[in-house]
C-alpha cells in the first residue's frame, strides 16, 4: 500500500511541476496568437498561429520593423509592424517610407507593390496629417499593417503605447506546411 501511495504521490507533483511551467511560460515568456484578418497579408495569413515572445520587451524595447502585438483601443489584441519610434518623424511620399527624412526599404511589400503595377500600396501622408504632431510621441510608437490598404492601424487608431505592447511575434508554428521565422 505504501509503495502505491508514494508512487500516486510522484506522479501528482510531476503533474503539479508540469502545470505550473505551462503557466509560467504561457503568463511570462511565451504565448500563442492566431491571426484574426487580412491586415498583415502578404507576410501573415488569416489564421496563421504564432509564438508570442513576452520577454523580449520587458528587457529591451521594440525595435524598427518588428511584428507586435499589442492591446488595441477596441479591447481587442492586433498584430502590426513598428513602423516608427519614438522621437521618428514619419512620412509617406509616392509609395515610400521617409523616417527622419531618410527613405527606407520594405522589402516585406515588394509582392503587393508587383500586383499593383505602379499603383499606390500607401496613401501619401505625414506625422502630422495623422496626429497632428512632427515626431512619435515618448513612450510611443507607430504601427502599420503590411496590407497598407486594408489595415487599421496607427493612420486610424493613433501611435500605440509601449506598455500596450504585449511582444514580439516572429515564428508561425501552424499551419505546419507554414512553420516559419518571419520578419
Amino acid at each position: 500500500m505504501s509503495k502505491q501511495k508514494n508512487e500516486w504521490w510522484e506522479w501528482t507533483k510531476a503533474l503539479l511541476i508540469a502545470v505550473g511551467l505551462a503557466f509560467v511560460i504561457r503568463y511570462f515568456l511565451f504565448t500563442p496568437i492566431i491571426v484574426d484578418g487580412l491586415s498583415m497579408m502578404p507576410t501573415l495569413q488569416n489564421g496563421d498561429r504564432m509564438l508570442v515572445n513576452k520577454i523580449g520587451y520587458k528587457l529591451g524595447e521594440p525595435e524598427r520593423f518588428d511584428i507586435v502585438v499589442f492591446h488595441a483601443p477596441e479591447n481587442k489584441d492586433y498584430i502590426k509592424r513598428v513602423i516608427g519610434l519614438p522621437g521618428d518623424r514619419i512620412e509617406y511620399k509616392n509609395d515610400t517610407l521617409y523616417i527622419n527624412g531618410k527613405a527606407y526599404e520594405e522589402p516585406y511589400l515588394k509582392e503587393y507593390k508587383e500586383q499593383l503595377q505602379g499603383g499606390l500600396l500607401t496613401e501619401d501622408f505625414t506625422l502630422k496629417d495623422i496626429i497632428g504632431q512632427e515626431t512619435v510621441p515618448e513612450g510611443h510608437v507607430f504601427v502599420m499593417g503590411d496590407n497598407r490598404r486594408f489595415s487599421k492601424d496607427s493612420r486610424h487608431i493613433g501611435p500605440v503605447r509601449i506598455e500596450e505592447i504585449i511582444g514580439e511575434a516572429s515564428i508561425v508554428y501552424w499551419p505546419i506546411s507554414e512553420i516559419r521565422v518571419v520578419n
